[in-house]
């Protein structure tokens, strides 16, 4: 079995329960339902304690457990740019704003990037009269690139200088 067929039956054993995910979110817990969704979608993998959980949840076989705990080829699948609507809106605003955002990051913080591995993120709904809102927070570790071979009195990394 590939990991996208155990995508699959998931999505179909779901699909067959009437389970949301924040049903599934709450059977299996332990982490972020970002996490804990995009875990079962194929993008992360799922430490043995909660793909046990998601296993006796979805009824999935041995194999198809410890698939859950194996680390994920991520990204695999996505076509670049995304064709999917909504996916692309976020494409669309890296395009659109990221220059931007890595401009202001660099000014605050120095030369470095902003971690997508010790990363927050959350998804809030905002009511509003003209629609309801999606609120978005990330939340990443700053790590600095490191000057290789730096002399003395030069900085070893790319903190904001002082």
């Amino acid at each position: 079995m590939k990991r996208s067929d155990l995508t699959e039956k998931i999505l179909d054993i779901k699909r067959e329960k009437g389970w949301s995910w924040a049903h599934v979110c709450g059977e299996i817990g332990g982490m972020s339902p970002v996490l804990v969704v995009g875990a079962l979608l194929g993008q992360h993998k799922l430490v043995k304690p909660l793909a046990a959980k998601a296993a006796a949840l979805f009824g999935l076989s041995p194999a198809e457990e410890a698939m859950l705990n194996e680390v994920p080829m991520r990204g695999e699948g996505v076509a670049m740019p995304p064709s999917d609507p909504l996916i692309y809106r976020f494409y669309e605003l890296v395009m659109i704003n990221g220059p931007a955002w890595k401009a202001l990051i660099e000014e605050e913080f120095g030369d470095g990037i902003m971690s997508a591995i010790d990363f927050d993120f959350e998804i809030e709904r905002q009511p509003d009269p003209k629609g309801d809102r999606v609120k978005i927070s990330m939340s990443g570790k700053f790590l600095p690139y490191k000057y290789y071979g730096a002399e003395q009195g030069i900085p070893p990394l790319g903190y904001k200088e002082t």
